[in-house]
């Protein structure tokens, strides 16, 4: 029988990537400093950090409440000036992307 060099490994990678995606399925609550790493804020604004990026909004960011206190549109206008996105639901949803690859090890 001849076997295909490197099938087992792939087939190991396979299985892993299996096994990481199914310890992702259902509702994550992801803190927004794990989804908005240095590397994500850098490659979509002028700041080097998630920090830098609230500092400059203008508005007092200390506890959740203060960022939910935020009005909505305010919010949008001051990401989509500052960053590649048109709103905070996608920048959201791009660095949720972003962390999942990364959970997946891809």
């Amino acid at each position: 029988m001849t076997r295909v060099l490197g099938l087992d490994e792939f087939q190991r990678k396979l299985t892993d990537l299996a096994n990481r995606a199914q310890s992702l399925s259902g509702t994550r609550n992801v803190p927004v400093t794990d989804l908005l790493t240095p590397e994500f804020v850098q490659a979509c604004s002028r700041f080097q950090s998630a920090e830098e990026l609230f500092e400059a909004s203008g508005f007092v960011i200390n506890t959740p409440e203060d960022f939910a206190a935020i009005p909505d549109a305010e919010w949008d206008t001051f990401i989509s000036s500052n960053t590649s996105f048109s709103s905070w639901e996608a920048m959201l949803g791009d660095a949720g992307g972003a962390w999942a690859a990364r959970q997946l090890g891809l």
